[in-house]
């Protein structure tokens, strides 16, 4: 079962006097691209985060938040009694200067100052770190369900245009003799209006007509891009590891194929034939992007 590089968790949970919310998302990314937002009495336990990410989601562009909010009367906010007491005797003097009157709208001033306001962090009990850490593996958990569930959405659009591309390969055989034929009496009229008058050469004229025929056998193309399409479902039911990258490169050798197709095709039914191919593997390829 492929699984998409798309997806979300979120766990909501209290610990003593805080509630703490963890949100993870993920999406495609050639590479894994951790991005962690989280408050500073955490900021030790980044390290520990981002390596428990790794080994759980393997690739992706992942955005990590914990958000902590305090259930307690007791605010984490204090006043810089000593920055506060310094601004007021400057801005008293200040006022004695100018003869205005100190009143009580001074602290209203005050307060808007830099640095009256300070944070006081708590130390991050252990305890309290292995409750958020368990919590953040359920998280991890639940966002891989949904990423197996969008896997099983690209599993079938991608199995779709699979088959859509071999039943269109089966639709160019009534056309393939009739093109080669095509050629054949278009090379014939090019002589006749040559006017040479019979003189051709009837050995080497079916000697270049063969060498040419080969050269338009689209016969190995068809049996490749068989193979390939094969080979692309096969690796997409492997679930021994992640396939994404491996899909890629056999779609890529897809393409090659029915490229080569549309270049030998020189029959207007094959070319559109080759266009709707290739709309089926842009669809894939856009779909393999996101599969990890």
């Amino acid at each position: 079962m492929i699984r998409s590089m798309t997806g979300f968790g979120k766990t909501e949970f209290e610990v003593g006097n805080k509630k703490i919310t963890l949100e993870i998302k993920s999406l495609n990314s050639k590479q894994l691209d951790i991005n962690t937002r989280i408050p500073a009495m955490y900021r030790e336990k980044d390290i520990e985060i981002r390596r428990l990410m790794s080994e759980m989601l393997t690739r992706g562009k992942v955005d990590f938040a914990l958000y902590l909010d305090n259930l307690g009367a007791e605010s984490t906010s204090r006043i810089n009694a000593a920055i506060v007491k310094d601004y007021y005797r400057q801005l008293s003097d200040v006022y004695q200067e100018l003869g205005l009157e100190v009143n009580g709208n001074i602290m209203e001033s005050i307060l808007r100052l830099p640095e009256t306001i300070k944070m006081v962090y708590d130390e991050l009990d252990e305890s309290e770190w292995l409750v958020v850490r368990e919590n953040l593996v359920k998280t991890l958990e639940e966002l891989n369900k949904f990423r197996d569930q969008e896997g099983l959405a690209l599993k079938t659009d991608i199995v779709a245009n699979i088959a859509n591309i071999l039943d269109l390969l089966k639709q160019v055989e009534p056309f393939e003799n009739q093109r080669m034929e095509n050629v054949k009496t278009k090379i014939k009229d090019s002589l006749d209006a040559l006017q040479l008058n019979g003189n051709v050469d009837k050995n080497r004229f079916e000697q270049e007509l063969i060498y040419y025929m080969e050269k338009l056998d689209i016969n190995e193309e068809k049996v490749r891009l068989t193979n390939h399409c094969s080979y692309f479902t096969e690796t997409m039911m492997d679930e021994s590891e992640p396939s994404g990258r491996k899909l890629g490169f056999i779609a890529q050798e897809i393409g090659r194929e029915i490229n080569t197709l549309g270049s030998k095709a020189n029959e207007s039914n094959l070319q559109r034939i080759v266009v709707q191919m290739k709309d089926n593997l842009e669809k894939i390829k856009e779909q393999v992007l996101n599969v990890l």
